[in-house]
């Protein structure tokens, strides 16, 4: 065997990066991709950027992939996991509980209406806790064969075997097809390109007699409904609207099916409110919520539940009660970093970030005008747009060069969008605009570019 590494904080980028493609398996990457593009190695963080080992900066325009609200290393956070270091780092929670998690789970609980929460450590392990309540739930009440499941054309809830099943990508399901039980789908609502309010109420009223139709069916057989409220984010950041999600709570009650919220991506803040649902106005079934739930210091996840979901597992026989567990289930650290980051997350905050949103989209001008750029959208602190005539290979090409100008940024296919902390300014906007702008510019080469992007840029 060779003998490891000695620690430390001062090796060569080309070493780390060569040692990182020796050791580690990178996510969601073809890692032969890496021999031409090796990783950055990123050495400290502030605020809305990264520093790299050259001490170059680069703007976090994608929070880490969705998790972080407050910038890198916020001080608040920091120092409350910090002391909660000083108490204790982590202690089980069958037979024993501790005050950070009792603490978090009565502020989600006012927060949401929804309580009795049940941790993970990521959004696809909550989302496979939601569907084996939701099943175990209907087991209970004497009627299992409501064990099934659908979810909307595009959606997204994680990789592990279960949130596979309810996942409609195929570059990310087709691979693990025989291992899943896969979910019907119906289908959502889409508004991009619609011409009017009308047809885009129509478009939502053909989703929902589609959804209608299909309940009439197969409710007998269907524990619940999964949805993403508001956006798809993995589906190319398409959106519906606040109706939609309305009427799918009233067709979901109506056929005793129940609502399963995956508010991953979308909560925290994220869409103007603290959930998606409340800009609907309604309660689900199950509420998960996880990425932005420490500030992006920690892995936590939660779901939340009814009353009528807790009490149908209270009783003496223990197979009724839900022995789902994990070893880190309400982990102490995280625990203390959500909590700092609820206390960050208020009114005041999501209306800031309100005021914020509106001068950035002046800001952002440009973009909604690019040539290139189709279907401009914006829903709280999110901005997305579709490429036209994308070349195949646009997502990396374009990644690597908004790299270089400063900006970490991933499309998702033909999408570009922003999903930026919510501590950004008007100042390093400016910068990713440049960036994005640049990174277009570089990669879609198309003649003509170079001059709209230099006038974009004046």
């Amino acid at each position: 065997m060779n003998p490891e590494p000695a620690p430390t904080s001062d090796a060569p980028a080309a070493d780390l990066a060569a040692r990182s493609l020796r050791s580690v398996w990178h996510p969601c990457t073809q890692m032969k991709r890496h021999e031409t593009a090796p990783p950055r190695v990123i050495v400290g963080g502030d605020g809305v950027w990264l520093t790299d080992d050259q001490g170059r900066r680069v703007l976090d325009a994608i929070s880490s992939w969705w998790v972080n609200l407050f910038g890198h290393c916020q001080p608040r956070i920091k120092a409350a996991i910090a002391a909660q270091m000083e108490r204790v780092e982590h202690v089980m929670l069958a037979g024993l509980t501790h005050e950070g998690v009792v603490r978090l789970s009565e502020r989600l609980a006012a927060r949401t209406g929804l309580g009795h929460a049940q941790y993970a450590s990521d959004g696809a392990c909550a989302n496979e806790i939601a569907l084996k309540l939701s099943a175990h739930y209907w087991r209970n009440l004497g009627r299992p064969q409501k064990n099934r499941f659908v979810s909307l054309g595009g959606s997204y809830h994680g990789e592990t075997v279960g949130a596979l099943g309810v996942t409609d990508v195929d570059l990310f399901r087709s691979s693990y097809a025989p291992l899943l039980r896969i979910a019907a789908t119906v289908p959502v609502p889409r508004l991009q390109g619609l011409p009017d309010a009308a047809a885009q109420r129509a478009e939502v009223e053909r989703a929902c007699a589609e959804l209608d139709t299909w309940l009439e069916r197969e409710a007998a057989h269907t524990a619940a409904l999964i949805v993403e409220p508001l956006v798809q984010c993995a589906a190319g950041f398409a959106f519906h609207p606040p109706e939609y999600l309305r009427r799918v709570r009233e067709l979901c009650t109506r056929h005793e099916v129940h609502l399963v919220a995956d508010e991953i991506a979308v909560g925290m803040g994220r869409t103007g409110s603290f959930t998606a649902c409340e800009q609907a106005g309604v309660r689900p079934d199950f509420l998960c919520l996880g990425k932005g739930l420490t500030g992006g210091f920690l892995p936590l996840s939660v779901v939340l539940s009814t009353d009528a979901v807790f009490e149908a597992f209270y009783d003496d026989d223990v197979a009724r009660g839900f022995l789902h567990s994990h070893s880190y289930t309400g982990n102490p650290l995280a625990c203390a970093a959500a909590l700092a980051t609820l206390d960050l997350l208020d009114d005041a905050c999501l209306a800031a970030n309100a005021a914020l949103a509106q001068r950035l989209d002046v800001l952002f001008e440009p973009l909604h005008k690019h040539p290139r750029l189709r279907h401009a959208r914006r829903i709280g602190m999110i901005w997305a747009w579709d490429v036209h005539e994308a070349p195949a290979d646009f997502a990396r090409r374009f990644g690597l060069e908004a790299l270089e100008r400063g900006a970490l940024l991933r499309p998702i296919g033909s999408t570009l969008y922003f999903m930026p902390p919510y501590v950004i300014d008007e100042a390093a906007a400016a910068h990713l605009l440049q960036a994005t702008l640049g990174a277009l510019q570089a990669s879609l080469r198309e003649p003509g570019a170079d001059a709209h992007a230099e006038q974009a840029l004046a």
